[in-house]
């Protein structure tokens, strides 16, 4: 007999640092999950997760990231526990409302409250445990749900399009969490690749899309082109990230067309798009990319018949672990 246990059972931890939009995504969370937790300002990955971990009472906790709007459906499920380990992360995909790929970033995760207690990633990993540096995903066990239950909206500021362009455009070249010879990011995991090259290229129709592009295509050149200036490490840091945006992007673009109504901030759009466009003449003639400066149309066609392939990597089949309640 299956041993099923609602997602109503487990503790609901809102993770949020300095997302524009997190105060809202909350207010919509506790509507559909009034028992939902929030874990504010906490810096760092590791540190941010553990005071989540800290929050909970129940073996089992979900994590909601601040630039999720949650589904309704996704509060009826019910996991079979005999199915999965004490050490196996239940990840849900997001969808991403930029570019419209689906995959375990911004999702929904379902964390074992020893692992996170455990575990050392990002601004706790060792500095010789490469693979902990910037990401959970190559020391953590997920199993990989395929089932959409979020829409991921990191693009409510250009700062937050931005940043989440850029570290994307980082984790997605990397080998087991180091960098990579150059001539080598082409023959990287073929799904990362591809999500690499729309990230890069889809989202001109979103706001603040076009700097989720931009902060793309910077990203993926500044550590297979211009490694040496800076450390890519830096890409966990939200604080440095910030700085970064504001002192070395940001003024390249400041006044003009366009502007945030979150902060108020103006920027010149034809700089933008041409500065995006340099940078993926760079990145096609140094790294032969196959990225393209879609214009709105062209992106809204893209994700109007773009279909997202299965997640690959589960060790067991969705239906065989989750049942969703009518």
């Amino acid at each position: 007999m299956a041993n099923l246990v609602p997602i109503t059972e487990f503790d609901l931890v809102f993770i949020s640092y300095d997302e524009p939009n997190a105060d809202e995504n909350y207010a919509d969370l506790i509507d559909k999950a009034p028992w939902a937790m929030r874990s504010h300002g906490v810096w760092g990955s590791d540190a941010a997760h553990k005071a989540a971990a800290a929050l909970t009472s129940t073996d089992r906790f979900i994590t909601i990231d601040a630039d999720n709007i949650v589904y309704d459906d996704f509060f009826n499920l019910e996991i079979d526990m005999d199915k999965i380990s004490d050490v196996d992360v239940i990840s849900w995909a997001g969808k991403n409302m930029v570019n419209g790929l689906v995959y375990g970033n911004g999702g929904i995760k379902c964390w074992p409250k020893l692992v996170v207690e455990q575990m050392r990633t990002h601004e706790a990993a060792p500095e010789n445990d490469k693979q902990a540096q910037v990401d959970f995903c190559w020391n953590i066990h997920y199993v990989q749900m395929n089932n959409i239950y979020c829409d991921v909206h990191n693009n409510g500021s250009p700062l937050q399009a931005w940043r989440a362009g850029f570290r994307e455009g980082v984790k997605m070249t990397l080998s087991d969490g180091d960098v990579v010879a150059k001539q080598t990011i082409k023959k990287l995991n073929k799904s990362n690749y591809r999500r690499l090259l729309t990230w890069m290229s889809v989202g001109a129709d979103a706001s603040n899309g076009l700097w989720a592009v931009y902060g793309a295509r910077l990203g993926c050149a500044m550590t297979n082109l211009r490694r040496q200036d800076w450390d890519w490490k830096n890409v966990r840091d939200f604080d440095w990230l910030t700085q970064y945006f504001n002192e070395e992007v940001a003024p390249q673009f400041a006044g003009g067309d366009m502007m945030c109504a979150r902060t108020g901030m103006e920027w010149d759009s034809t700089k933008l798009w041409k500065a995006s466009a340099e940078l993926g003449k760079e990145l096609r003639r140094e790294l032969d990319l196959e990225i393209a400066d879609l214009d709105a149309e062209g992106s809204r066609f893209f994700k109007q018949v773009y279909i997202n392939p299965a997640r690959v990597g589960a060790m067991i089949k969705e239906q065989d672990v989750i049942n969703e309640i009518e």
